[in-house]
């Protein structure tokens, strides 16, 4: 069975789940009507499953290569990036006055979710030009913006963004890259990057990177770091293309997954940049980027998760193996219940992601279009979840895609091992999974979970004007993360942190649980079968994740280090 864009779960998550109504009713982003949402999502749709679908396998099948300098994209991907780019889907949520479409974050998550679940490879490449567009629109001078944003936007040049060095990884503060002042106001850029997305290629005819560097003298550490746009090619006035950059890619990762997407070391040799934002600046410069990427991992996660639940369902309902254990089956493995549960909980974790992101863009909207300081708290606390638990579900729902077509799952010619490598990526950058925990218990409860509160009151708001049993399974839940976040607000850091990634499964359980009730009070029988599946087998993992939460720290370093070896 060929992918298909779930753009029928999109209009109904829009509609009954998570509603879009409200961001349209802001003047920002009134010209988000159903007539025009429904066509952005059909026409995304399109795309999805006619030019990027195709391009999946070939992407994992012949790998980018890097040959004398020059990056060789999969076959198609050029066809298929240029696709992409003439019909506008770069800048869907960039700024109109630079040609961009100037649409909701709502629709832009949609976007992310159904085009990785088709080409996750190639969708990374303008999903990083976006990351760049968005920095560039908040921090950027207005030449710096009058030059690059209208290419960048059309998709005539792609960006990157470039954190990592081989010795500060997570701990970008450690960087050593160096920026040397120009007496014409440029900079000259040195140092290596590595794991850069996208970092050199062939769809475009110039790539931007975002760079962070240290001036001279800057002070050790993140305070220290500035942010500065260095181009492939250095554009003239006009944006016609001048000289080549001193940079180079030098080598591509080989890597588990995600092939056909090419993941560069850069070295930059004295390379001309430009300064984006004030000196020292640079990681809330880039942060600004981070944060809108790390919900669309989140959301790679989920795309993979369909592809993966779509490519397994079609093998269960082809595969004839055993006895049909019921009567009127269909007498394919569909039929037996180990199956079922396999199916069935991929299909129900991958609402909740779901409903989680498009939860998490909404509140990025409404944050946007009122200013309200309650909307950008509620945008900052569901950003690691989003992260976290669309990512995690990739991976398990693409394992279990493995799992249902048994022996063929591992053998590459079936592809479902495919959907399992490309998603392993997902809880490990933009911000480990771990550390979007820490994040959560730390920077994201200095309000003493306010925002937290808010939200599990709104939840309860809800949930409490129905008296079905899945409504006060909820309830219970609910009341149990409450108790676990009073718990953890109440402790020192490290304390939180040693159960902090049980916590943030927790809440993500927790929230996949309210918004499948919601969709039960639908009325559609579909959702309502759907909801108690999540609810009676998967919500009942919150009360074992919570106690996990509160464990503390003290067991983990009652451990000696001789406790650690093999």
């Amino acid at each position: 069975m060929p992918y298909q864009a779930p753009v029928s779960e999109y209009q109904f998550i829009f509609d009954q789940v998570v509603p879009l109504a409200p961001v349209v009713a802001n003047e920002c982003f009134s010209e988000a009507t159903q007539d025009l949402t429904d066509a952005v999502l059909n026409e995304c749709g399109k795309m999805c499953d006619t030019v990027m679908a195709p391009l999946q396998r070939p992407g994992d099948l012949h790998p980018a290569k890097l040959e004398n300098g020059v990056v060789r994209t999969p076959p198609g991907f050029a066809d298929g990036y240029a696709a992409i780019a003439e019909s506008g889907w770069v800048g869907i949520s960039a700024t109109p006055e630079h040609g961009g479409m100037g649409l909701p974050m709502a629709l832009n998550t949609a976007m992310h979710d159904m085009m990785c679940g088709a080409c996750i490879s190639l969708n990374l490449c303008p999903l990083l030009s976006q990351g760049q567009i968005e920095a560039l629109e908040h921090h950027a001078n207005a030449d710096l913006q009058a030059l690059y944003l209208p290419k960048l936007i059309s998709g005539e040049w792609t960006g990157t963004m470039n954190l990592t060095e081989p010795h500060a990884g997570s701990d970008v503060g450690a960087l050593s890259s160096k920026a040397e002042p120009q007496a014409d106001g440029s900079y000259k850029i040195s140092g290596q990057k590595i794991f850069i997305t996208w970092g050199e290629h062939d769809v475009a005819e110039n790539i931007c990177h975002l760079v962070l560097a240290r001036l001279p003298g800057a002070k050790p550490g993140p305070k220290g770091i500035s942010l500065f746009l260095v181009p492939k090619f250095i554009p003239h006035a006009d944006g016609s293309l001048g000289a080549r950059n001193d940079l180079r890619c030098v080598s591509l990762e080989h890597k588990l997954g995600i092939h056909g997407s090419p993941t560069a070391v850069m070295e930059f040799s004295g390379a001309t940049g430009w300064l984006v934002g004030e000196e020292h600046n640079g990681m809330a410069c880039m942060f600004t980027m981070m944060n809108n990427a790390r919900l669309a991992v989140g959301m790679q996660g989920v795309g993979v998760a369909e592809g993966a639940y779509q490519h397994a369902l079609a093998y269960a309902m082809d595969r004839k193996q055993g006895r049909a254990p019921i009567a009127d089956g269909t007498g394919t493995i569909i039929d037996h219940a180990d199956v079922r549960r396999m199916l069935a909980q991929m299909k129900a974790d991958i609402f909740a992601a779901r409903s989680i992101g498009v939860a998490c863009a909404i509140a990025i909207d409404m944050a946007k279009a009122t200013g309200d300081t309650d909307w950008q708290a509620r945008a900052a606390l569901l950003t690691p979840i989003a992260k976290s638990f669309g990512s995690d579900t990739g991976v398990a729902v693409a394992d279990l895609g493995v799992q249902i077509h048994g022996g063929m799952g591992f053998v590459e010619e079936t592809a479902a091992a495919q959907y399992l490598r490309d998603a392993r990526i997902t809880p490990i950058y933009e911000g480990t999974n771990g550390i979007q925990s820490m994040d959560l218990v730390a920077r994201k409860m200095m309000d003493g979970g306010a925002a937290a509160f808010a939200l599990m009151d709104d939840m309860e708001a809800l949930a409490s004007a129905s008296n079905s049993d899945l409504a006060k399974a909820v309830l219970a839940a609910i009341a149990q993360l409450r108790a676990t976040t009073q718990w953890v607000v109440s402790q020192e850091l490290n304390e939180r942190f040693a159960g902090s990634v049980a916590y943030q499964k927790a809440f993500a359980r927790v929230l996949g649980g309210y918004f499948h009730l919601v969709a039960s009070m639908s009325g559609q029988a579909k959702r309502q079968r759907l909801a108690r599946v999540y609810i009676n087998s998967l919500l009942p993992e919150a009360a074992s994740l919570c106690a996990q939460a509160q464990a503390g720290a003290a067991d983990l370093y009652a451990l000696e280090l001789d406790d650690f070896a093999a």
